[in-house]
């Protein structure tokens, strides 16, 4: 489950926050304030993934001290700070400390989570890489991906890929049950300098099916969301 702490005073903006996160599939841990934020994150042994963060909350810590602290204990954990429109330079300090985005204050369900999920799918990234140094292979269900050969099996059966299938296969290993829309693939794998169309994402995820469902024309494993894009289900 993917963790969220959520870290504001302000009870209403807190619970808007938690509502939408959890139907973006969040599993949700609720501060108050700053001190209470730092006991969650201690009592759940660091096992968050990222932090959501009010810069003006009441008592010792405010969101900025509980920023500067969750980096120190943690290099991998994403912290978003909610700001105000006049505290810029906040901003700026709350990126020094170490975290990785903001977003600033009125703002819309589907701008936070999309924030949210550009952080997480970094900080999973980053989490399955390091564990990626111990293990060559990611397993998902019947399938094994092999990173140092760049080679795919399924139920023991090698799956011939290009290297572009192979990274859009990368993607979905690293982000299994996440939504992943076509714009999101398109700068993983194409990179931010591509400027042709999202079809071609389309077309390799065409190619996919064929070599890897048992029915392409109704897959089991590389889903479409409607609307958005495709997500990856083992």
């Amino acid at each position: 489950m993917k963790r969220i702490l959520v870290a504001e005073d302000e009870q209403a903006i807190r619970e808007f926050v938690v509502i939408n996160l959890k139907r973006a599939g969040y599993d949700c841990l609720e501060a108050a304030n700053g001190d209470e934020a730092m006991q969650i994150y201690n009592r759940e042994q660091g096992n968050i993934d990222v932090a959501v963060l009010d810069i003006m909350m009441p008592g010792q810590m405010d969101g900025l001290a509980v920023c500067k602290e969750l980096r120190a204990k943690s290099g991998s954990i994403g912290i978003i700070l909610l700001t105000a429109k006049t505290q810029e330079m906040d901003k700026v300090s709350g990126l020094m400390m170490g975290a990785d985005d903001y977003v600033t204050k009125p703002f819309s369900p589907s701008e936070l989570v999309a924030r949210v999920d550009a952080v997480y799918r970094r900080v999973a990234l980053e989490q399955m890489r390091n564990e990626n140094n111990f293990k060559e292979e990611i397993v998902s269900g019947d399938f094994s991906l092999n990173l140092r050969n760049r080679t795919l099996m399924k139920k023991g059966v090698p799956v011939e890929l290009t290297q572009v299938e192979f990274q859009i296969m990368e993607y979905f290993f690293s982000n299994p049950k996440t939504a992943l829309d076509r714009t999101d693939i398109l700068k993983h794998v194409w990179g931010d300098a591509y400027f042709g169309e999202e079809k071609i994402v389309d077309v390799n995820i065409r190619r996919l099916r064929m070599k890897i469902e048992e029915e392409p024309s109704n897959p089991q494993h590389i889903i479409t969301v409607w609307g958005l894009g495709y997500k990856w289900e083992a």
